[in-house]
């Protein structure tokens, strides 16, 4: 394999030298094509914060400025009547506030943050998206939240379905976005939904991460099975960045998934993985895309970094690969400075189903970052054309 050369430039590296905000500036950017962002707006908070980068609370207060400004013109029109347009406004001033809330040390202030976040994409959402319901998954006594987006330009009753869960940091009101619009349009349902430890289920619910994800995804399928407008012998089960470990968990343990889908492959050890990261954010703060507290919070460790990595221990596709037999595909990106490249083909050979394939993105494919955050769309639409293989 021939990876191109690399063509990194400021679309990706927005502050050259600071990696920890140039990889968070990249995610808000990636969902412009999905009307959640502005990239006017965009630019207007980042000028201000190179000038701020030595500020420790500078990132959270432009963004958030930037959220209240929006949220402000949001309920202006709301009251006037213009509800779509206030969807709009509430969905980048969601938006905004999600990328606020993502430095802010937990406690208090993030919770908040994360509320705001969490009501204004939820308002944009509903109000721009006529097809989408905001749904509870039941799960351990408790429940998971989710949006439910209902299939589109089909006349089937019941349609094929694909449960979609977050990476480290992001959330259902993303996924439901950059996934969901384009398996509507292909005639297919989506659950995009906060599993422990991602989005709403730990900023609010404090629901930590866990390695035995099957039990989550047990959950989304029952869920969607017992639904009269789901085919369930045609329910997918799909995970990005973290979540490529936690698609590939369930596919392994959850047989009535009829396929799965890593968009990203990971993890074969975690604690390894994490002790490393560790040891570059203590030489460079800024030096990783990931906060030194981030970890340690979705483990619920977040005042213990060595039981955060002893959890983490846990976290190994290691003799559960072998059990994936439903058809899978994994989606990597060729310059993933994230997750290595290597975690992709390891976690192919190891997959014990025949039908199975694994595509590597590279700049020629127009997305090779981490994920496809620089480009959603290309790794959405390779996904998609393997799900219609499938269906």
């Amino acid at each position: 394999m021939t990876i191109a050369q690399s063509t990194n430039g400021p679309w990706i590296d927005h502050i050259p030298g600071n990696g920890l905000w140039s990889n968070a500036i990249l995610v808000t950017k990636g969902m412009a094509p999905y009307g959640a962002v502005a990239l006017g707006e965009i630019d207007q908070v980042c000028e201000k914060l190179r000038a701020r980068q030595s500020e420790p609370h500078a990132w959270w207060e432009e963004w958030r400025a930037m959220g209240r400004r929006l949220h402000a013109r949001a309920d202006l029109l709301e009251a006037a009547g213009h509800r779509m347009s206030a969807g709009n406004y509430f969905l980048r001033a969601g938006m905004y506030y999600f990328t606020a809330e993502r430095f802010i040390y937990p406690g208090p202030d993030k919770r908040e943050m994360g509320r705001m976040a969490i009501d204004c994409q939820t308002k944009g959402i509903l109000r721009r998206h006529q097809n989408v319901a905001r749904v509870e998954v039941p799960f351990e006594g408790k429940s998971l939240p989710a949006f439910f987006m209902k299939a589109l330009n089909t006349n089937a009753a019941r349609a094929p379905t694909i449960v979609v869960f977050n990476g480290m940091d992001n959330c259902k009101e993303m996924s439901v976005l950059f996934a969901g619009l384009e398996f509507a349009a292909r005639g297919w349902n989506t659950l995009a939904i906060d599993g422990p430890g991602q989005g709403e289920s730990l900023r609010l619910r404090e629901l930590y991460a866990r390695h035995d994800y099957e039990v989550a995804g047990t959950a989304a399928y029952d869920y969607v099975a017992a639904r009269e407008d789901v085919d369930a012998a045609k329910v997918f089960v799909m995970g990005y960045s973290f979540g490529g470990y936690y698609a590939a968990r369930v596919a392994a343990f959850e047989k009535r998934y009829c396929g799965g889908i890593a968009m990203s492959a990971l993890h074969w050890d975690l604690h390894g993985w994490q002790r490393d990261i560790k040891r570059r954010q203590d030489a460079d703060p800024k030096g990783t895309p990931q906060s030194a507290f981030h970890f340690r919070w979705i483990m619920g460790c977040i005042d213990d970094a060595e039981a955060a990595l002893e959890k983490a221990k846990q976290f190994s596709l290691a003799g559960v690969a072998e059990k994936i037999t439903c058809p899978f595909i994994i989606v990597h990106a060729g310059e993933d400075t994230v997750v290595p490249v290597a975690n992709a083909p390891k976690l192919f050979d190891a997959i014990a189903s025949k039908d199975k394939q694994l595509k590597i993105l590279n700049a020629e494919d127009g997305g090779h970052y981490h994920a496809q955050a620089d480009n959603r769309q290309v790794g959405i639409d390779y996904i998609a054309d393997w799900v219609e293989k499938h269906v």
